[in-house]
């Protein structure tokens, strides 16, 4: 699929869509409330995922993977997502710890390290943000030092996705700091690297089945062969990763909201009240259209960005910042709509919207907020 269309997606991208979205109802979405109710990993999706070559499409043959295109990535996160948003962040947080690798790395560490991850033998997590680097990362104080022919790693990074269930890491540290951004570079660093530790999971609102921890390095040291890119521009690099992974999690973002949105015009078919079906008052007509009308945007969006993506177009930070928020709110706003059309069945465990819901909230978060998001269109415009 090297002739990406400017955003519509082709027959071999529908055939994609189907196929995951089978193996998304007979093998993710029957695990999705217990995964959430427990905080658990979800082995089983995963499981599901590594035999069909969802759990991180995006990797090239040459490395073993299947190929898929940033638009064919982004359909197979929007289907996991709209059965399971923690499954969602398999195939998610692969691309977004390896594509780092894919944009500088040399063909060693790639040869190394992508292979394992394409055949589902391993998983790529991506540390960038500190407990006191958030928004601003390039504050981080994560440091790494020479120590002979490698480095010296230490520090600690929080709010890392699938931490502790990841083999590999790509982390960003201080080189020089005397330097602001531009001494900060990235390395790989193993899960079996003497000195890593996790923290416990956090107690989260949502995506409870995909851990989130802190990552500790203790005198970690890392051997010739491990830096990404070049010494100093690791920090240019965590934003080029960015501009391309902020477009998974708009993906994400429309899979959660159409999940809640198919469930709701389901119920409001079938809930009866005053003698007739809910759909038939008009009031809930009119949100069921907003609410599809706002989805639709947002993936059309979604999928504009896919395809500059996939190009690597000049506007793709414009792009990829305007797809993740817009999707993103969208995607709070259809949640809470499909819990207000459940009423107060929406609000209760036994129905998924709540935990819907709750899985959207994060992707106004996560990635750089929303508010973040808003700083970069703007800067774009006005530069």
């Amino acid at each position: 699929m090297n002739d990406v269309p400017l955003f519509a997606p082709t027959e071999e991208h529908e055939a994609i869509r189907d196929a995951c979205r089978a193996v998304c109802r007979d093998k993710v979405a029957p695990h999705a409330a217990e995964v959430d109710q427990h905080a658990t990993f979800p082995d089983a999706s995963y499981d599901a995922l590594r035999a069909a070559d969802f759990h991180a499409p995006h990797i090239p043959e040459a490395f073993d993977g299947v190929g898929a295109d940033a638009l064919a990535t982004a359909i197979v996160i929007e289907e996991v997502a709209r059965a399971c948003a923690s499954s969602s962040l398999i195939p998610a947080v692969n691309k977004l710890g390896t594509m780092p690798l894919l944009l500088a790395g040399s063909e060693e560490i790639q040869r190394r390290y992508l292979p394992p991850v394409a055949r589902g033998d391993a998983m790529f997590s991506y540390c960038l943000s500190e407990p006191d680097a958030g928004s601003d990362a390039a504050a981080m104080k994560t440091r790494a030092v020479r120590d002979g022919d490698g480095w010296r790693l230490n520090g600690a990074k929080r709010w890392i996705t699938n931490a502790g269930v990841s083999d590999y890491y790509t982390v960003f540290a201080v080189t020089d700091p005397d330097r602001g951004s531009r001494g900060i570079t990235a390395f790989v660093v193993e899960k079996a690297d003497a000195g890593v530790s996790f923290g416990a999971p956090e107690k989260k609102l949502g995506i409870k089945g995909s851990p989130t921890c802190e990552v500790y390095f203790d005198d970690v040291h890392l051997p010739p062969g491990r830096m990404v890119g070049a010494d100093g521009e690791g920090f240019k690099l965590a934003l080029r990763t960015l501009d391309h992974t902020r477009v998974t999690i708009a993906a994400q973002a429309v899979g959660i909201a159409q999940g809640a949105l198919d469930y709701a015009k389901g119920y409001v078919k079938e809930r009866r009240q005053f003698g007739q079906p809910v759909a038939d008052f008009q009031g809930v007509q009119f949100m069921l259209a907003d609410m599809a009308m706002k989805l639709e945007a947002a993936r059309q969006l979604t999928y504009v960005a896919a395809a500059r993506s996939e190009r690597s177009d000049a506007d793709l930070t414009f792009f990829g910042a305007a797809a993740k928020c817009f999707a993103s709110d969208m995607a709070m706003e259809v949640t809470t709509d499909a819990v207000q059309l459940l009423g107060g069945y929406g609000y209760v465990q036994d129905y998924p919207v709540e935990r819907m819901m709750r899985d959207a909230k994060i992707t106004q978060i996560y990635e750089g907020t929303n508010q973040i998001q808003r700083v970069v269109l703007a800067r774009h415009l006005l530069k």
